[in-house]
């Protein structure tokens, strides 16, 4: 059970690569809990309950503010529901011209198949650097 778990996420991250996102939203509970890092400049949505938050909240500040946002995947490791993702995001917001190379940590509770929660951890200074405006 925990194999599959880690090669479900690998392949939401995979699909997210891709820019499927409608298939990333198939792939979340409808009552998915989704939480950003504290401090995180998408923190203030939380936490975004369902898909359509997370689409609305997330998804859609992450493709209009940034040039591109990337992530890197180091690793992934599994216990049973719960799936660890860790690596760096990498992006460039649009308004300040700032590249981001940061550390993050994603966990991932799954229920019957399917995405049930979201905590990311992540370098926040980082983060909120990349996106001040002068």
């Amino acid at each position: 059970m925990t194999q599959d778990n880690i090669e479900f996420v690998r392949s939401v991250y995979d699909l997210f690569a891709q820019g499927d996102v409608p298939a990333v939203l198939d792939a979340m509970d409808p009552a998915i809990e989704w939480n950003e890092a504290e401090n995180f400049p998408y923190a203030d949505g939380n936490p975004y309950v369902g898909p359509q938050a997370v689409l609305d909240g997330v998804f859609m500040r992450l493709g209009s503010e940034w040039e591109y946002w990337n992530l890197d995947i180091h690793d992934v490791i599994g216990a049973g529901d719960v799936v660890i993702a860790c690596g760096r995001y990498k992006a460039k917001n649009k308004e300040t011209g700032r590249d981001l190379d940061a550390q993050f940590a994603h966990f991932w509770g799954l229920r019957d198949g399917k995405l049930a929660k979201f905590q990311q951890y992540a370098d926040t200074y980082q983060a909120m650097a990349a996106v001040a405006v002068d």
